[in-house]
Protein backbone atom coordinates (compact mmCIF):
# COMPACT_ATOMS: atom_id res chain seq x y z
CA UNK A 1 0.00 0.00 0.00
CA UNK A 2 2.84 2.41 0.84
CA UNK A 3 4.41 1.85 -2.58
CA UNK A 4 1.11 2.80 -4.25
CA UNK A 5 0.94 6.14 -2.43
CA UNK A 6 2.70 8.28 -5.02
CA UNK A 7 2.31 11.66 -3.33
CA UNK A 8 3.42 13.74 -6.32
CA UNK A 9 1.01 12.00 -8.68
CA UNK A 10 -1.83 12.17 -6.15
CA UNK A 11 -1.20 15.89 -5.60
CA UNK A 12 -1.35 16.48 -9.35
CA UNK A 13 -4.64 14.53 -9.51
CA UNK A 14 -6.04 16.48 -6.55
CA UNK A 15 -5.10 19.90 -7.92
CA UNK A 16 -6.40 19.07 -11.40
CA UNK A 17 -9.70 17.86 -9.98
CA UNK A 18 -10.05 20.86 -7.66
CA UNK A 19 -9.45 23.22 -10.58
CA UNK A 20 -12.28 21.50 -12.47
CA UNK A 21 -14.48 22.13 -9.42
CA UNK A 22 -13.26 25.76 -9.30
CA UNK A 23 -11.92 25.24 -5.81
CA UNK A 24 -8.57 26.82 -5.00
CA UNK A 25 -6.15 24.71 -2.96
CA UNK A 26 -2.83 26.01 -1.68
CA UNK A 27 0.21 23.84 -1.01
CA UNK A 28 -0.45 23.56 2.73
CA UNK A 29 -4.04 22.44 2.15
CA UNK A 30 -2.97 19.92 -0.50
CA UNK A 31 -0.37 18.49 1.90
CA UNK A 32 -2.95 18.17 4.70
CA UNK A 33 -5.55 16.55 2.43
CA UNK A 34 -3.03 13.95 1.27
CA UNK A 35 -1.87 13.41 4.86
CA UNK A 36 -5.53 12.78 5.76
CA UNK A 37 -6.01 10.01 3.21
CA UNK A 38 -2.58 8.58 4.03
CA UNK A 39 -3.68 8.21 7.67
CA UNK A 40 -7.03 6.81 6.55
CA UNK A 41 -5.24 4.17 4.50
CA UNK A 42 -2.98 3.31 7.43
CA UNK A 43 -5.80 2.99 9.95
CA UNK A 44 -8.03 1.19 7.49
CA UNK A 45 -5.82 -1.90 7.61
CA UNK A 46 -6.91 -2.56 11.19
CA UNK A 47 -10.23 -0.75 11.58
CA UNK A 48 -11.99 -1.03 8.20
CA UNK A 49 -13.06 2.63 8.09
CA UNK A 50 -13.71 2.80 4.34
CA UNK A 51 -14.36 0.41 1.47
CA UNK A 52 -12.18 2.55 -0.81
CA UNK A 53 -8.59 1.32 -0.54
CA UNK A 54 -6.87 2.68 -3.66
CA UNK A 55 -5.29 6.14 -3.17
CA UNK A 56 -6.36 7.40 -6.60
CA UNK A 57 -9.96 6.45 -5.89
CA UNK A 58 -9.74 8.06 -2.44
CA UNK A 59 -8.76 11.33 -4.08
CA UNK A 60 -11.85 11.11 -6.28
CA UNK A 61 -14.47 9.60 -3.97
CA UNK A 62 -13.32 11.13 -0.69
CA UNK A 63 -11.44 14.36 -1.38
CA UNK A 64 -12.98 15.70 -4.60
CA UNK A 65 -16.47 14.52 -3.68
CA UNK A 66 -16.18 16.46 -0.41
CA UNK A 67 -14.57 19.52 -2.00
CA UNK A 68 -17.51 19.81 -4.39
CA UNK A 69 -19.74 21.14 -1.59
CA UNK A 70 -17.17 23.62 -0.21
CA UNK A 71 -18.66 26.59 -2.17
CA UNK A 72 -22.06 25.79 -0.63
CA UNK A 73 -20.90 26.13 2.99
CA UNK A 74 -21.53 29.35 4.91
CA UNK A 75 -21.55 30.54 8.51
CA UNK A 76 -19.18 30.11 11.44
CA UNK A 77 -20.29 26.70 12.78
CA UNK A 78 -20.76 23.49 10.82
CA UNK A 79 -21.96 20.06 11.97
CA UNK A 80 -21.22 17.01 9.80
CA UNK A 81 -23.69 14.26 10.72
CA UNK A 82 -22.72 10.62 10.22
CA UNK A 83 -19.27 11.84 9.26
CA UNK A 84 -17.68 8.37 9.29
CA UNK A 85 -13.93 8.89 8.88
CA UNK A 86 -14.50 12.61 8.30
CA UNK A 87 -16.35 12.96 5.00
CA UNK A 88 -16.97 15.67 4.09
CA UNK A 89 -16.33 17.26 7.50
CA UNK A 90 -12.57 16.76 7.84
CA UNK A 91 -11.96 17.86 4.25
CA UNK A 92 -14.04 21.01 4.80
CA UNK A 93 -12.14 21.71 8.04
CA UNK A 94 -8.80 21.57 6.25
CA UNK A 95 -10.07 24.00 3.64
CA UNK A 96 -11.66 26.51 6.06
CA UNK A 97 -9.54 26.87 9.23
CA UNK A 98 -11.54 29.97 10.27
CA UNK A 99 -14.75 27.92 10.73
CA UNK A 100 -15.72 25.58 13.60
CA UNK A 101 -16.27 22.03 12.33
CA UNK A 102 -18.10 19.54 14.53
CA UNK A 103 -17.93 15.94 13.30
CA UNK A 104 -20.48 13.50 14.70
CA UNK A 105 -20.65 9.73 14.42
CA UNK A 106 -21.96 6.91 16.61
CA UNK A 107 -19.08 4.57 15.69
CA UNK A 108 -16.32 4.73 18.27
CA UNK A 109 -13.60 3.47 15.92
CA UNK A 110 -14.35 6.31 13.54
CA UNK A 111 -14.42 9.03 16.17
CA UNK A 112 -11.12 7.75 17.57
CA UNK A 113 -9.70 8.09 14.07
CA UNK A 114 -11.08 11.64 13.87
CA UNK A 115 -9.37 12.54 17.15
CA UNK A 116 -6.10 11.08 15.85
CA UNK A 117 -6.31 12.99 12.57
CA UNK A 118 -7.16 16.36 14.09
CA UNK A 119 -4.26 15.93 16.54
CA UNK A 120 -1.83 14.60 13.93
CA UNK A 121 -2.63 17.39 11.46
CA UNK A 122 -2.97 20.14 14.06
CA UNK A 123 -6.56 21.01 13.19
CA UNK A 124 -7.70 23.20 16.06
CA UNK A 125 -11.03 23.92 14.37
CA UNK A 126 -12.29 20.32 14.65
CA UNK A 127 -14.35 18.78 17.46
CA UNK A 128 -15.43 15.15 17.23
CA UNK A 129 -18.62 13.89 18.91
CA UNK A 130 -19.17 10.18 19.62
CA UNK A 131 -22.93 9.87 19.91
CA UNK A 132 -26.17 9.43 18.01
CA UNK A 133 -27.63 12.55 16.45
CA UNK A 134 -30.71 12.52 18.71
CA UNK A 135 -28.44 12.66 21.78
CA UNK A 136 -26.31 15.59 20.60
CA UNK A 137 -26.94 18.81 22.55
CA UNK A 138 -24.72 21.61 21.23
CA UNK A 139 -23.65 24.63 23.23
CA UNK A 140 -24.69 26.79 20.28
CA UNK A 141 -26.81 26.07 17.21
CA UNK A 142 -25.19 25.44 13.82
CA UNK A 143 -25.35 27.56 10.67
CA UNK A 144 -24.84 24.56 8.40
CA UNK A 145 -25.40 20.83 8.84
CA UNK A 146 -23.93 18.50 6.24
CA UNK A 147 -24.27 14.81 5.58
CA UNK A 148 -23.62 12.35 2.82
CA UNK A 149 -24.67 9.30 4.84
CA UNK A 150 -28.24 9.87 6.04
CA UNK A 151 -30.71 7.40 4.56
CA UNK A 152 -33.55 9.86 3.93
CA UNK A 153 -34.33 13.56 4.01
CA UNK A 154 -37.23 13.18 6.42
CA UNK A 155 -35.01 11.41 9.00
CA UNK A 156 -32.34 14.08 8.61
CA UNK A 157 -34.73 17.02 8.95
CA UNK A 158 -36.55 15.56 11.93
CA UNK A 159 -33.33 14.68 13.77
CA UNK A 160 -31.53 17.91 12.96
CA UNK A 161 -34.24 20.55 13.39
CA UNK A 162 -33.20 21.25 16.99
CA UNK A 163 -29.58 21.74 15.91
CA UNK A 164 -29.94 24.27 13.08
CA UNK A 165 -30.23 27.99 13.81
CA UNK A 166 -33.15 29.85 12.26
CA UNK A 167 -32.04 30.95 8.81
CA UNK A 168 -29.47 28.15 8.77
CA UNK A 169 -29.57 25.21 6.43
CA UNK A 170 -28.82 21.58 5.76
CA UNK A 171 -26.67 20.40 2.85
CA UNK A 172 -27.59 16.80 2.08
CA UNK A 173 -25.33 15.02 -0.40
CA UNK A 174 -27.23 12.54 -2.54
CA UNK A 175 -26.77 10.32 -5.57
CA UNK A 176 -29.87 10.32 -7.74
CA UNK A 177 -32.31 13.15 -7.08
CA UNK A 178 -34.76 11.81 -4.43
CA UNK A 179 -37.94 13.37 -5.82
CA UNK A 180 -40.29 11.45 -3.51
CA UNK A 181 -38.31 12.53 -0.44
CA UNK A 182 -38.33 16.14 -1.60
CA UNK A 183 -42.10 16.05 -2.18
CA UNK A 184 -42.65 14.75 1.35
CA UNK A 185 -40.85 17.66 3.05
CA UNK A 186 -43.96 19.86 3.20
CA UNK A 187 -45.85 17.25 5.25
CA UNK A 188 -43.24 16.46 7.87
CA UNK A 189 -44.36 16.81 11.52
CA UNK A 190 -41.58 19.25 12.39
CA UNK A 191 -41.79 22.51 14.32
CA UNK A 192 -39.56 24.27 11.81
CA UNK A 193 -40.52 25.18 8.27
CA UNK A 194 -38.09 23.73 5.74
CA UNK A 195 -37.74 24.93 2.17
CA UNK A 196 -35.71 23.32 -0.59
CA UNK A 197 -33.57 26.24 -1.68
CA UNK A 198 -32.01 24.36 -4.57
CA UNK A 199 -30.78 21.00 -5.78
CA UNK A 200 -27.23 21.61 -6.93
CA UNK A 201 -25.83 19.06 -9.41
CA UNK A 202 -22.25 18.08 -8.56
CA UNK A 203 -19.90 17.17 -11.40
CA UNK A 204 -17.13 15.21 -9.67
CA UNK A 205 -14.00 14.71 -11.82
CA UNK A 206 -13.60 10.98 -12.32
CA UNK A 207 -17.27 10.27 -11.56
CA UNK A 208 -18.82 11.79 -14.67
CA UNK A 209 -21.09 8.78 -15.19
CA UNK A 210 -22.52 8.96 -11.66
CA UNK A 211 -25.25 11.35 -10.52
CA UNK A 212 -24.42 13.59 -7.56
CA UNK A 213 -26.55 16.31 -5.97
CA UNK A 214 -26.30 18.62 -2.99
CA UNK A 215 -29.75 19.50 -1.65
CA UNK A 216 -29.80 22.78 0.27
CA UNK A 217 -32.71 22.93 2.72
CA UNK A 218 -33.28 26.22 4.50
CA UNK A 219 -34.85 26.51 7.95
CA UNK A 220 -37.17 29.49 7.75
CA UNK A 221 -39.28 29.92 10.90
CA UNK A 222 -41.20 28.15 13.60
CA UNK A 223 -44.67 27.00 12.65
CA UNK A 224 -47.62 28.01 14.82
Amino acid sequence: MVAQFDRDRLKEQLLHGAAALRVEINNVQAQLLLDFIAELLRWNRAYNLTAITQPQQMVIRHLLDSLAVLPLIEGERLLDVGTGPGLPGMVLAIMAPQREHHLLDSNGKKTRFLFHVKTHLGLNNVTEHHCRIEHHIPEKLYNRVTSRAFASLDAMLMNCESLVAEGGSIVAMKGKLPEDEIAAIANLPTKAVWRLERAEPLAIPGLEEEERYALILRREQESA
